[in-house]
Parts: structure tokens; sequence; C-alpha cells
């Protein structure tokens, strides 16, 4: 490698980091995949569906590369200039943006979509995905799974033995029941990444925040420093990412209005995805 610690590092720093999109890390960063496909069966779903609802879009990239929207398409995204990114994408094929913070409420009508789709949300409120979808709706979602990057996260921060329990797709998943959702699928897989230049660590650390929480290139100099050597003595910075595959149904409620049924067979609402 003929550039500098300090040419790669100050270049990585000054790279703008709105959006979702990761192009700039191409020849210097690699991650596998997840075997499903999130993108093609995100996709299928939404054609089918009447009315969805996308939370924390980003820049609206993921969702923009869907072949057809159903009537109603709405994103909801919270930080500035991923909320303008993702109004330039998605306005243009008739799906409406919404300002929200990553809290409840959400600021949409009880049973207002057939489908709620998220990919990598930072939080995750059930109770607000339930309320917000039509009795038999599917929430289909991929997220973050356990101890994701730790590699990276504890060579900066050191051991996290709390918060590599946190994403627990079983935890998740009785959260999900817990508030009223039937789980369809769930999958978790844990994915190879490599970092082949210190610049790389850098803007994926400014762009993905809460994988060393408080990042700066200044805070970190010394570690990053440390990283950069081994970088160039092994060739890459070896890290896994962990994602979790979920698709969940909205119960039917009990005749009588009182609860959400609890097991057997649900007639499934014209659009609503089945698979």
């Amino acid at each position: 490698m003929d550039r500098t610690f300090d040419d790669l590092v100050d270049e990585a720093a000054a790279v703008p980091v709105d959006g979702w999109d990761f192009s700039w890390l191409e020849g210097r960063a690699t991650e596998q995949r997840p075997s499903w496909g999130y993108q093609r069966l995100m996709s299928a779903r939404l054609a089918r569906a009447t009315a969805a609802l996308d939370l924390q879009t980003g820049g609206g990239e993921v969702l923009a590369e869907a072949g057809a929207f159903p009537p109603t398409m709405v994103a909801t995204e919270a930080w500035p200039p991923n909320v303008a990114k993702a109004t330039r994408l998605l306005h243009p094929r008739g799906a409406a943006v919404v300002v929200h913070p990553e809290q409840p409420p959400l600021p949409f009508a009880d049973g207002a979509f057939d489908l709620v789709t998220s990919r990598h949300p930072a939080v995750v409120e059930w109770p607000e995905i339930v309320r917000v979808l039509a009795p038999g709706g599917t929430y289909f979602a991929q997220h973050v799974g356990p101890a994701s990057v730790f590699e990276v996260t504890e060579y900066f921060l050191g051991p996290q033995p709390e918060a590599r329990r946190k994403r627990d797709p079983e935890i998740e998943s009785a959260d999900a029941r817990a508030a009223g959702l039937d789980i369809v699928d769930l999958r978790t897989e844990r994915l190879r990444m490599e970092f082949l230049d210190i610049g790389a660590v850098v803007y994926f650390l400014r762009k993905v925040i809460w994988i060393v929480p408080g990042f700066t290139v200044d805070r970190y100099r010394d570690r990053l420093r440390d990283m950069d050597e081994l970088i160039r003595r092994d060739g890459s910075f070896v890290a896994h990412s962990s994602r979790t595959l979920f698709e969940a149904r909205k119960l039917y409620p009990v005749s009588g209005g009182r609860g959400t049924c609890g097991g057997g067979r649900r007639p499934t609402p014209p659009g609503s995805p089945t698979g």
C-alpha cells in the first residue's frame, strides 16, 4: 500500500456519509450477503401489498430498488440528510417520506398498512408495528443480529459482554409474539467482512455510528494507527456481521373483539403476502 496512514484517514474523514449507500467502500472492504436476498423478497411482498410502510428507510436506497410500489407507499426517516436523499429517490415514484424520530408513537392510524418493512432498524417498537398493521398484515424485515461486527467494536472499546447479548433473535421474536404477532419465518446468519485499508474502517465507523458510539478520528487515532499496521501486515482486518430475517403476521381479533387468537388457521386478506 503506497498511501500513508494520514492520507487514508484524512480522506475517509472528509467523505459525506449521508444515505445508506456503501459504494465508496468498493475495492476497500467486502461483506458477504445473507443467503435469503432481502431486497428480492421485500420487492415481491411490496408488489402484492395495498398499503405499505418502510420504517427507518435511510436514504431510501433499498426501497427505491423495488420493482413496484403498492397504491399507498410511505417511508419514515429521522436524520435530515437521509430525509432529503430519500425524498429525491422516492417522491418521483409516488412514495411519501415522513420525518419521524425513532421513538413511538408512529404518526399513522391503527390498521393503516397491510405490510410494514424495515432493513436494519436501529430500534424496533413492536407494539407500534402491531398497531399500524391491519389484522393479517405482515411485518417483513432484516435486522442487525447479535454481536454484529463486534471484532471492530471490541478492538476499540474492549470486551462488551452485555452488549453481545443484545439483538438476540429469540428475545426479539418473543417480544414480537407478546405484542400480537405470529412468527412466520426467523433466520440468522453470520457473514464474513474484510476491511482492506484503514480508510475503509474510518468511513464505516462514521456511517454506522452504533458500532463504536461516539467515534471520532481524533479520539481513536492511536488505536486506528495500530489497526493500520495490522492491516498492512495481514492484508485485512476480518470481522463478521450478523443478520436476522423476520417475517411475522398480525393476529386476527378473536370473535367478540377480546384479545387475539392464539393459534389455528387464520384467513389471509386479499393482497397480503403469504410467504
